[in-house]
Order: structure tokens, then C-alpha cells, then sequence
């Protein structure tokens, strides 16, 4: 029976001929699937790209002034940013939780920052003086009047300073670099070091030895981010590292 099935699809060309095309057909198919496939899964990176340029090209110039002043734009380079992370985030219909802002199980998350802090500082400390004696520059500018607590007030202004700018920093250069980075290049890793570096470049002001240090410091900071998947560590980490170095630290030589 099988035999004079094959033999009756050898004596018919229509037959073999309709085979042929529906193998095309399906060959053709599988090429096109693909192909829209590539095309759809191209076009978010194109989008996050462009999205990623525009950011940097909002903020670039408040970062490259940090090489000629003591801060890069102040409050107008945390609003510039943050406005420009919101409207992202919103037209494009993402949660903040998508920027690392998730607040579960965030006392766990804060005492592990606080833990991990102490490695970053002792890290910094030893890696700025190594930098120093290998002859690296040191902060060009001197450090303003209105960092340096003399009183209560001051103390209190200096402390919420230091609290926004961890909280704003972190969500600029991990949360929404890290995210965009990482849709880019589908890399974490090359995320955290392209964000890091960004993060360094806004720190002119602190010098050769201050921009290697706090790149150094940036990429610890994404690496733990990208662990935890929640900005709480980070942030506590940073927070506690500019106190230190703004407050304690400046309080502890003048005395």
C-alpha cells in the first residue's frame, strides 16, 4: 500500500509541485517571523538609545562645568534631571519600581547599607591616598563656606543636602542609567561601568584622585544595585558617604 502511494506521487507532478511550494511557503514564513522578530526587538534598543542621548545631552553641560566649578548646576542639575526621568518614565507608561525605587523589606536593605558602607569608606580612604602618592591632582577648587556645619542650623541644612543629592544621584546614575544602559547594551555589567563613569565625569571639581575614586565608588555602588535589584542600600551607602566626607570629616580638621 505504501509503495503504490509513492509510486502515485512519482507519476504526479502537481502533486511534488504543491509540496515544493509549500516548503518555499514555510521556509519563506519562518525567514519572515525572524526578521520581524530582529526588527521588533531593535526598535526599544533604538528607542532607549536616542532616549539615553537626549538625557546626557540635558545634563552634559552641568557635568562638564563640574571641571571648572565646585558643583555641577546645584539644584538646577537635580531638577533638570529628575524632570526629565519622570516625563520618560511616564511616557513610556513605567513604574518607579523600574528605577529601583522598591521599598520592600527596605529596614533589611538600610542595615545592609549600612554595613556595606563601611567597606566603600575604608575602600575610598585607602584608594585616594594610593592615587595621591602616585602624584595624582587633588580638588582644584576649595570646598564652599555653606558645606562646612558651624551650628545647628547649618547642621540640619547640610544634613538634608546631603540626603537629596544621595537620593538624586543614585536615582540618575543607577536606577535610570543602569536601566537604559543595560536595554542597550544587554550587558549589566558594561551598564554599571558606562554608568559609573558618568557618574565620575560629574565630579570634576574633586580632581584627578576625587574622579577615579568616586568612579571606583560608582561602579561599587551599581554592582550592589544591581544585586539587591533596589536602590535602599545604595542610597544609605551614599548618603553616609558625603556625610563623612562633608560633615564629619571637614568638622573633625577644623576642630
Amino acid at each position: 500500500m505504501d509503495g503504490e502511494a509513492r509510486d502515485g506521487e512519482r507519476r504526479d507532478p502537481a502533486s511534488r509541485a504543491q509540496i515544493a511550494y509549500l516548503g518555499v511557503r514555510s521556509t519563506r514564513m519562518a525567514h519572515g517571523t525572524t526578521a520581524w522578530g530582529r526588527r521588533a526587538d531593535t526598535e526599544p534598543r533604538r528607542r532607549d538609545s536616542l532616549e539615553v542621548l537626549v538625557f546626557l545631552l540635558l545634563i552634559g553641560p552641568s557635568m562638564l562645568l563640574s571641571f571648572l566649578v565646585v558643583r555641577q548646576g546645584g539644584l538646577t542639575f537635580v531638577v533638570t534631571a529628575w524632570a526629565t526621568i519622570v516625563f520618560f518614565l511616564w511616557r513610556n507608561g513605567e513604574p518607579v519600581d523600574r528605577i529601583g525605587w522598591r521599598l520592600e523589606n527596605g529596614g533589611r536593605e538600610a542595615l545592609l547599607g549600612l554595613g556595606l558602607f563601611v567597606m566603600l569608606f575604608a575602600g575610598s580612604i585607602a584608594l585616594e591616598s594610593l592615587l595621591r602618592s602616585a602624584g595624582t591632582s587633588a580638588p582644584a577648587t576649595p570646598r564652599p563656606q555653606f558645606l562646612t556645619a558651624k551650628g545647628p542650623a547649618e547642621l540640619a541644612l547640610a544634613l538634608t543636602l546631603v540626603a537629596v543629592v544621595a537620593v538624586a544621584e543614585e536615582t540618575i546614575f543607577r536606577g535610570y542609567l543602569i536601566l537604559r544602559f543595560s536595554a542597550i547594551t544587554r550587558r549589566p555589567a558594561v551598564a554599571a561601568l558606562l554608568s559609573a563613569i558618568v557618574f565620575a565625569l560629574g565630579h570634576g571639581y574633586e580632581g584627578t584622585t576625587g574622579v577615579a575614586t568616586i568612579g571606583v565608588m560608582g561602579f561599587g555602588l551599581a554592582v550592589v544595585y544591581l544585586w539587591r535589584r533596589t536602590l535602599v542600600a545604595p542610597a544609605v551607602m551614599h548618603f553616609l558617604q558625603d556625610f563623612m566626607g562633608v560633615i564629619v570629616l571637614p568638622l573633625v580638621g577644623s576642630g
